[in-house]
């Protein structure tokens, strides 16, 4: 079975590796000694999130460093919240970090219900994300190819038309509107537009 890439590196507007993160960080380090070179920009090859890679050290040092590593951890940190536990019961005040605040009529109808509050949420989780598990796929796949492309193809030809092609759900326009663009931009460009199109089939 062919293991996905997990990042994607262009240098300009050239593809220089793709592959696993620490390949990826071991060729761009080999390019960045160079003399002269363009700017270089690492991304998740499926988010299209943009990639802060440690390269210090020897290249031995990156290989040991990222190893094990996934490209979410060295994207942009989400903001996080205290993870202190607590015990059961409302929250007394309000608003608790990472907790679900309501009304009290919204928590005395969980409370009736089976179970309890804790219970009554999770189901009512689980169905919403069976009823919108496709919307958020396809909007989770739109979003990849719109930071890729807004990362190296902002400046470039039709480049607004082809995102509204991308977020209408229109293949054959993205592909007509993408073509002048350089070839390895372009082509990973449409790589990872091609996954949206096929969710927007489904919705």
């Amino acid at each position: 079975m062919t293991t996905q890439p997990a990042a994607i590196a262009f240098e300009g507007d050239r593809r220089i590796a793709i592959g696993a993160l620490a390949d990826v960080a071991a060729a761009v380090r080999k390019r960045i000694t160079k003399p002269t070179h363009e700017n270089i920009l690492i991304f998740d090859y499926v988010s299209g999130k943009s990639l802060n890679l440690d390269l210090s050290g020897s290249e031995k040092d990156i290989r040991a460093r990222l190893a094990a590593a996934s490209p979410a951890a060295m994207s942009a940190p989400e903001d996080t919240a205290p993870t202190t536990p607590r015990g059961p019961g409302r929250p007394k005040l309000g608003v608790v970090p990472r907790e679900v605040t309501l009304l009290p009529r919204h928590w005395d109808w969980l409370n009736a219900q089976p179970g309890g509050a804790s219970v009554a949420l999770r189901k009512l989780v689980e169905e919403a994300r069976k009823t919108r598990g496709q919307t958020d796929t396809l909007r989770a796949r739109q979003e990849a190819a719109y930071r890729f492309i807004t990362a190296v193809a902002g400046d470039r030809r039709n480049y607004e038309e082809a995102n509204r092609a991308l977020f209408a759900g229109d293949a054959d326009r993205f592909r007509d509107l993408t073509e002048t663009w350089p070839t390895d931009i372009r082509d990973h460009a449409r790589h990872l537009a091609s996954a949206a199109f096929a969710s927007h089939k489904k919705t």
